[in-house]
Order: C-alpha cells, then sequence, then structure tokens
C-alpha cells in the first residue's frame, strides 16, 4: 500500500526520517521497475537548521517541490554528477524534507547493477549512499516536483516496524559548512544489523 500524503505532510521531518526506515521506495522509469527497503534516511527542517536555510539559498528557485505541500520528490545535483533524493515533507511553504540515503535493493536487482555498473557486484552495496541510490533507481533532477502518489516514484508501507533498539541515529554527512549546530544535529536514522 503507497504511503498516504498525510504522512508526508506531519510537521516533523526528523520523525518522518525514522518512519521511513522499512518502508520501499520504488521508480519505474521506462516502463522498468526497482525498488528496495529504506535503511537510512536523514532529516532537514526549516527551523533551526542553517543547513537548509543556505542550501534553498544556494538552490534559489529550483527548490520549487519543496514549497509545495509534502509528498512530493525533490532531486538536485550536487557536483554537476551526483542527484539526491529528498522527500518534501509538512505543509506548503514550510521546507522540511528527507533526504533518503541507502536502500536495501529488493526487485529488479539485475537492472541496478546494470546501472551502477561494473562497481556494484556486491548487492549490499548497489544503493548504498545518496548519490548509487538515485543511480540504481535512475532518479534525475528531471523528476524533481514528482507527486509520489503517481505510478513514476512512491513509497509502500509494508507493515515492517523497526524497533528502536535496531536503529543508530547520529550526525548527519557532510554538513560542515553549515556551522557546528547543523552539522551535529542527530538527524540521521540508519537500520543496523
Amino acid at each position: 500500500m503507497k504511503l498516504p500524503a498525510e504522512f508526508y505532510r506531519r510537521p516533523d521531518p526528523v520523525q518522518i526520517a525514522r518512519d521511513l526506515l522499512g518502508k520501499h521506495v520504488f521508480s519505474r522509469v521506462d516502463g522498468v521497475l526497482t525498488g528496495g527497503r529504506i535503511i537510512e534516511a536523514e532529516a532537514y527542517s526549516h527551523l533551526g537548521d542553517d543547513s537548509m536555510q543556505l542550501h534553498l539559498k544556494r538552490r534559489g528557485s529550483h527548490g520549487h517541490a519543496l514549497r509545495e505541500p509534502g509528498g512530493r520528490a525533490y532531486l538536485y545535483s550536487v557536483y554537476r554528477q551526483h542527484t539526491m533524493f529528498n522527500i518534501g515533507t509538512n505543509a506548503a511553504d514550510k521546507s522540511d524534507t528527507v533526504l533518503l540515503r541507502a536502500i536495501e535493493p529488493l526487485v529488479g536487482i539485475e537492472t541496478m547493477q546494470q546501472r551502477r555498473g561494473p562497481v556494484a557486484q556486491n548487492v549490499r552495496k548497489i544503493a548504498a549512499g545518496p548519490a548509487m541510490l538515485t543511480q540504481a533507481l535512475a532518479l534525475t533532477p528531471a523528476l524533481t516536483g514528482t507527486d509520489l502518489q503517481g505510478d513514476v516514484l512512491w513509497l509502500e508501507d509494508h507493515s515492517e516496524i523497526i524497533p528502536d533498539a535496531r536503529i543508530l541515529a547520529g550526525p548527519r554527512i557532510g554538513l560542515e559548512y553549515a556551522g557546528p549546530t547543523a552539522a551535529n544535529l542527530p538527524w540521521r536514522f540508519q537500520v543496523t544489523d
């Protein structure tokens, strides 16, 4: 069952990031279905999070998907080569988001391996990072604004609840530019083995 729009429109991106662990994400690009189980996500908030404010200033109008009600994909490039897949959350004009950092591949594994190339023979590493995840799912910035209730990109609830004892919370990655407060917020969540 697809996650309903109300799931994304809640006001706490940190809780949403934690709740996304164990959910499944799917893409159907060029008619090919690929997807997997979310095992790592991190939250960004429009309140008290300098990294989000700095991001929006750098991106300018490109962040339009974050100004819509939650439940839309926000995809953008970094270093002119890697795509990041964020999910807009909260109400319209409250630019909160959750970055999907890693999935456990489950559907279309051979296709994901082909998309990732020779480095992706180890199934566990096909989508073990945000840029690898988008490459495996064939996601590009052209899909920014995609409604997650559609048939191109969506998330499903398979009734898995990850117990707190199996979740590692820690600081987000690569945010030193935003200062120590933002860099050290424990808003990255990861399923442990």
